[in-house]
């Protein structure tokens, strides 16, 4: 199969930031977009009414990534009725931030189950019904830590430094099925996740910038826009770093 306007893309972690952008620009007439959230359904529907307005189906559900009978339940449910998964972005992600000789190993589990075994249960239910199709793009997002390194987020930084190794793993075994394995590794996004920093800390991190200025969600969604078309079909196994040059 080749690219179509009549596209089943499934996002998770869709309703806010980063997430909502990823579905806007993967909206079109003729596709369909799946998403879930955490516990915001107010900020579920205002996605839902942005794909909406670029001619997409929207559908969402409060799902929790962390859990594989959830997934397997999630997935499995969209299978049911649209038959097919053509795009998966792997967007959904928590923080709990500490310096690692106070760091509770909940907080250590809660970032890595969220974060990074989500990321696994999603790509597995998806590559199974890819590889029937010969035919799949899946995007899995980092973060520039996970290569940089950042201090005070050893279980954020560890779970997207896997993610990469993930990437590269199984874009290795679905490479020869036509299905396509890549990451994006955000820099400094202007979301509610950084939006809690004080000016100093947000003018010491735009010091780090090369090029001056906080990145938006849309910076990433056009990324990954582009690592789910037809553009993108012979890159596989990459991490494409949007970070303003954060990271060279």
């Amino acid at each position: 199969m080749t690219e179509s306007a009549d596209r089943v893309v499934v996002v998770t972690g869709g309703s806010r930031g980063i997430g909502r952008a990823i579905c806007a620009a993967l909206s079109a007439p003729g596709t369909t977009v799946y998403f879930n959230y955490n516990s915001n359904v107010e900020a579920a529907r205002a996605t839902a009414e942005g794909i909406e307005s670029a001619g997409g189906k929207a559908l969402y559900h409060q799902v929790n990534v962390a859990s594989e009978t959830a997934v397997v339940d999630y997935l499995g449910a969209i299978l049911k009725e649209a038959g097919r998964i053509d795009v998966l972005v792997n967007n959904a992600g928590i923080t709990r931030d500490g310096l690692l000789v106070r760091m509770k190993e909940a907080d250590w589990d809660a970032v890595m189950d969220v974060n990074l075994k989500g990321t696994f249960h999603c790509m597995k239910v998806a590559a199974k019904t890819m590889m029937k199709q010969r035919y799949g793009r899946i995007i899995n997002i980092s973060s520039v830590v996970g290569v940089s390194g950042n201090p005070g987020q050893a279980n954020y930084v560890a779970s997207k430094a896997g993610i990469i190794g993930l990437t590269k793993a199984v874009a290795r075994e679905l490479a020869s099925r036509n299905i396509t394995v890549n990451a994006v590794a955000p820099g400094y996004i202007d979301t509610d996740m950084t939006g809690d920093l004080n000016d100093k800390a947000k003018a010491a991190m735009i010091g780090q910038i090369p090029m001056g200025r906080i990145g938006t969600p849309e910076d990433i969604a056009g990324v990954v826009a582009f690592l789910a078309s037809a553009g993108a079909d012979y890159i596989t196994g990459q991490v494409i770093h949007v970070s303003g040059g954060m990271y060279m």
